[in-house]
C-alpha cells in the first residue's frame, strides 16, 4: 500500500465529470471504524445518493453485518476501489482501477482500520493482486500491509444465488461475517 498519494490524478480526470450525472462516491460510515468494507465501484443508486452500498446489494450487506452483531453507523466504514460508476455498470478496467488506487490507499491510511473486508473479485484483485477465484479465498484471513483482510462474496452474487441451505454462498457469507465480528472483538 505504500503508494504516494501525490501520484493520484485529479479526481475530475479519474471520473468523467463532464457527464453532469456522474458523481464521485467516496464513503459512508464511521471514519474511525475498526472495520473497512471495500467494494468494486458505485452502482446507479450509489451514484444517485452519493454513498457506497446503498442499493439492493448494500441493503443485503447491511443486514448481514447487523445479523453478525455490527452497528452499521458506528462499527463500519464503506468505500470502493473505484470512486465513480463505470459506464453501463460494467466492471472497472485495469486503468480505472490503477487511477483510483492512490485515493483508496489514502482512505485506508486515514481510516486505519484493524480489519478490511474485500467484497468481490475486483476488490480482491485490486488490493491483494491475486487473481484466484473468490470462492477459494473467501472466508480466509490474509495478512496485508499490517492489516488482516478477508475476501467475501459480493452481495450482488448472493442476490443471484439466494439459497440459504448449509454450504451455499449465503450461508458461507453469514459465517464469514461472524468470523469477522469475532476477529474485531478479539483485536
Amino acid at each position: 500500500m505504500n503508494q504516494n498519494i501525490t501520484s493520484a490524478k485529479d479526481p475530475s480526470k479519474v471520473c468523467d465529470l463532464t457527464n453532469p450525472i456522474q458523481k464521485i462516491v467516496v464513503s459512508r460510515g464511521n471514519p474511525f471504524a475498526k472495520l473497512m468494507i471495500i467494494g468494486e465501484a458505485p452502482g446507479a443508486k450509489e451514484e444517485e445518493i452519493g454513498k457506497p452500498f446503498v442499493g439492493r446489494s448494500g441493503k443485503l450487506l447491511d443486514k448481514l453485518l447487523q445479523n453478525a452483531g455490527f452497528n452499521i453507523s458506528k462499527d463500519v466504514y464503506f468505500c470502493n476501489v473505484v470512486k465513480c460508476r463505470p459506464p453501463k455498470n460494467r466492471r472497472p478496467t485495469k486503468t480505472e482501477i490503477n487511477e483510483n488506487l492512490p485515493w483508496l490507499y489514502q482512505q485506508i491510511k486515514l481510516v486505519n482500520p484493524r480489519v478490511i473486508v474485500l467484497v468481490g473479485a475486483t476488490a480482491l484483485e485490486a488490493i491483494l493482486k491475486i487473481k484466484s477465484p473468490i470462492s477459494i479465498l473467501r472466508g480466509k484471513w490474509i495478512d496485508w500491509d499490517s492489516k488482516v483482510v478477508m475476501p467475501v462474496f459480493h452481495p450482488s452474487y448472493l442476490l443471484r444465488n439466494p439459497s440459504k441451505e448449509e454450504g451455499k454462498p449465503m450461508d458461507l457469507t453469514k459465517s464469514d461475517f461472524l468470523k469477522i465480528k469475532e476477529k474485531i472483538d478479539f483485536l
